[in-house]
């Protein structure tokens, strides 16, 4: 996400670094070099004027603070005005005083409005217990209908609607039978069109007057850039729109409609598409996405992501683990699916600070070498993952014939439990109970267990962390943040690398000589 427009921004920052403080003149550059990125990332002109102007006057009016480099405080200004770009943090939905909340979601073809529609009755219904009712009313395109009820299905959400009538008809009866049956919150699916004419136009506004919507949100293509803002102008115009919703914003690198959609139209992004799962609708922050455009990452939402994927006795398992200093193959398997169970690895790496610095990571993440490790774990027998010291070389040949890989690869494999367990070792010696002797350690870990137990006794590991309230995340920047330093996860792959990430192939040495090479240097000593 927006990582093409990340790398311009810091290549513009990067005019300032070793300057010890902002003058006129590096300032100009400065700012120079950040509407070029702009105006590359396909954002709207008057955004990108508009902006440098506001940053230019935030950072001459700023005091010089002591201490502080010239770039940092550059950097601070452009992270206040993009939070300011791309809208208010305090947006959101209007929801009812009294009778069913009425979202009436419009859009032209292909931008994924049917699938938003059932993104957002599910985001409702899990996330604030609402009882949401779907309006199927794009009786234009074939099987729209049906893709609803499909959709609505898999959720479990109805869908209403009735053959043979007008889109305005559908809706306004619909509203009534969630008045009636207890809905409340309805969502009106409006009919698309190939482009903005004027037969739409009057269909959507029609739509309105009859229901009356609290919210009218416009779904838009974050992929199709400043055609995104003139569509999002065009239905401004007719309908008074009162937010945005950004899909496909996973595989946006430029980030051109994002950061022109507030400035051009004057109305908030409220929710943005990440991806094309039922599950992938995000609430739209401001200040979490213009950190992560400036490279910072966004790092409470990755603990909300943990926080929704792993539970608290996942987590304080995976504390005590580290306090004791026990960690085996069984608790590295356990981390492994957690990982996986917060969703792709390209999204949450994308979360972690710094790591959007590495460039584009479609190339640089292997989804499937997490397939490849899972298999070599469940090759294992328990007894081999809770005792990996027993894994011999005939134990390493049938887990590898089991996976269907080379025996290389699970001594690979094993280097990597070796080295996260130093690591954890070290973490230790600096976290909790640095001084403490083992069973010290426990007695502390009962105290602080709500029901007085030790949780890694009974489970067979977690997402290793620094702390419960971290949802077990602590560690895993250890696990991936050495990639964006140069450095990778131990024996997983070569400086760069690490695990889902490119470096050596398993089973390879960086050391290591190949056959022939050796059988030369022993003629070589021979003679």
């Amino acid at each position: 996400m927006f990582e093409s427009l990340t790398q311009r921004l810091t290549g513009a920052f990067s005019f300032l670094k070793g300057n010890a403080e902002l003058t006129p003149e590096n300032i100009e550059e400065g700012l120079r070099a950040v509407r070029a990125a702009l105006l590359e990332a396909d954002v709207h002109f008057k955004v990108a004027r508009d902006f440098t102007e506001r940053v230019r006057e935030r950072v001459l009016g700023e005091k010089t603070l002591k201490g502080v480099e010239a770039s940092q405080q550059f950097i601070h200004a452009c992270h206040e005005e993009l939070v300011a770009l791309l809208g208010p943090e305090t947006s959101g939905l209007e929801f009812a005083k009294t009778g069913p909340t009425v979202i009436l979601m419009a859009g032209l073809q292909g931008a994924g409005k049917t699938t938003t529609c059932a993104k957002l009755a599910k985001l409702q219904k899990e996330k604030h217990q609402r009882r949401p009712l779907l309006v199927a009313a794009d009786v234009k395109r074939p099987a729209a209908v049906e893709q609803l009820k499909i959709l609505g299905q898999k959720i479990g959400v109805p869908v209403f609607h009735v053959a043979g009538v007008s889109a305005p008809e559908v809706c306004a009866q619909g509203v009534e039978f969630a008045r009636k049956n207890g809905h409340d919150l309805v969502i009106l699916d409006t009919a698309g069109r190939l482009h903005v004419d004027d037969e739409m136009m009057a269909e959507v506004a029609d739509v309105a007057r009859r229901t009356s919507p609290h919210n009218q949100l416009l779904v838009v293509d974050a992929m199709t850039g400043q055609d995104a803002v003139k569509s999002a102008q065009a239905f401004h115009e007719k309908l008074a729109l009162t937010g945005v919703v950004m899909t496909k914003l996973d595989g946006d690198a430029r980030g051109g409609a994002a950061l022109s959609i507030q400035g051009v139209v004057g109305r908030p992004i409220l929710f943005a598409g990440v991806g094309e799962k039922i599950d992938d609708l995000d609430t739209f922050h401001a200040r979490r996405m213009a950190g992560r455009i400036l490279g910072m990452g966004d790092v409470v939402g990755l603990v909300e992501t943990a926080a929704t994927k792993i539970s608290e006795e996942e987590a304080q398992a995976s504390f005590e683990k580290m306090v004791l200093g026990d960690f085996t193959l069984e608790d590295m398997l356990a981390q492994l699916r957690m990982i996986k169970r917060m969703g792709p690895l390209k999204k949450v790496l994308a979360m972690m600070p710094g790591m959007s610095q590495l460039g584009d990571l479609d190339k640089l993440v292997d989804e499937k070498k997490f397939t490849r490790m899972e298999a070599l774990f469940t090759s294992m027998t328990r007894k081999e993952r809770l005792r990996p010291e027993i894994i011999d070389m005939s134990r390493r040949r049938r887990i590898a014939r089991g996976a269907g890989q080379d025996p290389n690869a699970v001594g690979e494999l094993l280097k990597a439990h070796q080295g996260m367990k130093r690591m954890m070792k070290e973490m230790n010696r600096m976290g909790l109970g640095a001084r403490l002797g083992a069973k010290a350690k426990e007695e502390s870990l009962r105290s602080m267990s709500p029901t007085g137990e030790l949780a890694a006794k009974d489970t067979g590991g977690g997402l290793f962390g620094l702390g419960g309230g971290m949802g077990g995340l602590g560690g895993l920047g250890s696990l991936f943040g050495g990639a964006a330093r140069g450095g990778g996860m131990p024996g997983m792959g070569a400086p760069g690398g690490g695990l889902g990430l490119p470096g050596r192939p398993m089973g390879s040495s960086p050391t290591r000589q190949s056959g022939s090479k050796r059988k030369k240097d022993k003629r070589k000593k021979r003679r």
